[in-house]
């Protein structure tokens, strides 16, 4: 079965509802960049480059040289990249609601339960 760097990629982004996720994903990169989002830039940076790795033509392993390695050096980080990226992306959407209900004003009334 002949694997290309598209059909890995379209896999890949299947994965988990990573299609859904794309806006978030962008909404996060936008929030951390102002420095609004507090996360480690580590957290941020690898998995985009994984993601950049595997969608430029450049290769460590190239598919015509070595049609199997150069396959599975994509699958490789694909597989580390985007379990990361989407780990990243729901804790945002957790930071992210958390700010939305922290800052809107809350009521606190006397009540009695009875039974």
């Amino acid at each position: 079965m002949k694997y290309s760097k598209l059909s890995l990629a379209k896999e890949a982004i299947n994965h988990k509802g990573f299609v859904r996720k794309i806006p978030d994903i962008f909404r996060m990169i936008n929030m951390w960049r102002k420095g609004l989002y507090p996360i480690r830039s580590i957290d941020m940076i690898l998995p985009l480059l994984g993601l950049l790795y595997v969608i430029s033509p450049i290769d460590l392993l190239p598919e015509v040289a070595i049609p199997v390695l150069g396959v599975m050096d994509d699958l490789a980080v694909l597989s580390l990249t985007i379990p990361k990226l989407i780990k990243e992306v729901d804790k945002f959407l957790l930071w992210e609601a958390e700010q939305k209900y922290s800052s809107s004003p809350t009521k606190v009334i006397d009540a009695e339960i009875i039974k």
